[in-house]
């Protein structure tokens, strides 16, 4: 689960539209294999993930297994993105559904990319810098002198600048080595003393490999750092086209991840099922920890705050990371998501 934010490509998606529109706009109804005895009345739909599949997904596998999304009358097909990238191919039309993060939200819109976010899948940021308990990376400041393995974006300095700050660090004294998409574990062997992480995949396998990590979460060291990551996108264009194609998708997802929240053990099971090459002890560990942050504090699972939008955005504009500032209430819709449960 190597990325944390947005990838480079981000900066041509705008391009990738003018290519993609023309031909995008009609939905995309190749199935799996294993749905061709489905009835006529399902409407095929794909979602794209962010990522090879992982836990932060383990809702989507629920909802697509164990047949939360044929009762909602759709026959739902998870993919992996491929060279295009999850935020093309959902923002042109190509696929309705995809997992993004709230940054690569925020830059394509400020960039005029209609992507819009309609479920937060964790409801406070899990990543943070990790390094391995023999470098000594106990605080900000300790980051100093060491290297740091990028994956190349700008938000990366600025980020770790903006922890280094409340410790008295100097992020120049940090040496960043490009490490693109290289294994963590790997990377830490290999020069690199820490790097960007999700704790809920990369951490947990440290703690079973028996390698300890200490953990700096970015959340702890600025409010505006808890952003949404990963979320669930579509576009503009399907919110408008056919919502109630996005009412009926996001209902049945929510019940994928209320069933992981409250069935930890069976959701892994249902992630290995579905993705056989998945370590089970792996993931078994990894949705034991994330299940209960799925939703946390939240009164549902999913819900976005507009504050959390804004914070991130204004930081990011604060940092030159920005061009202009976002219009945070058109980023992110909470319309989609089932109604709350009078018991919660």
């Amino acid at each position: 689960m190597r990325r944390i934010g947005t990838t480079l490509g981000i900066l041509l998606i705008a391009g990738a539209l003018l290519v993609m529109t023309a031909c995008g706009q009609k939905q995309n109804t190749t199935s799996s294999g294993a749905s061709g005895g489905n009835s006529p009345a399902l409407k095929d739909v794909q979602v794209v993930l962010d990522w090879t599949p992982n836990t932060n997904h383990t809702g989507l596998y629920v909802a697509q297994q164990m047949g939360y999304y044929k009762d909602a009358g759709l026959n739902v097909e998870i993919i992996q993105p491929g060279q295009s990238g999850a935020d093309t191919l959902v923002a042109s039309g190509k696929v309705p559904f995809g997992i993004s993060y709230q940054e690569s939200v925020t830059q394509a819109r400020v960039q005029g990319v209609p992507l819009v976010s309609i479920a937060a899948v964790i409801q406070h940021n899990t990543s943070g810098f990790a390094a391995p308990v023999d470098r000594g990376i106990k605080t900000p400041k300790d980051m100093e002198g060491k290297s740091y393995g990028a994956w190349g974006s700008p938000v990366e300095e600025a980020v770790m600048k903006s922890i280094m700050d409340t410790d008295g660090g100097d992020v120049t004294k940090v040496k960043s080595v490009n490490i693109g998409d290289a294994d963590y574990f790997t990377a830490v062997k290999k020069g690199i003393d820490f790097a960007w992480i999700y704790y809920g995949w990369t951490g947990i396998e440290a703690k079973l490999r028996g390698e300890p990590l200490d953990m700096l979460y970015v959340k702890d060291y600025s409010p505006s750092l808890d952003y949404y990551t990963p979320v669930i996108t579509t576009n503009e264009q399907q919110i408008q086209k056919d919502p109630e194609l996005v009412k009926a998708f996001m209902s049945a997802t929510a019940k994928g991840y209320e069933y992981a929240i409250a069935n930890p053990d069976k959701a892994a099971d249902i992630l290995t099922k579905a993705v056989p090459d998945l370590d089970p002890k792996l993931v078994k560990a990894s949705q034991e920890w994330l299940s209960p942050r799925y939703q946390d504090d939240a009164s549902q699972w999913g819900l976005q705050k507009e504050q959390v939008w804004k914070g991130y955005a204004d930081w990011m504009y604060k940092q030159k990371l920005l061009e202009q500032p976002l219009d945070a209430s058109k980023a992110f819709t909470n319309d989609f998501l089932p109604a709350p449960q009078t018991s919660k």
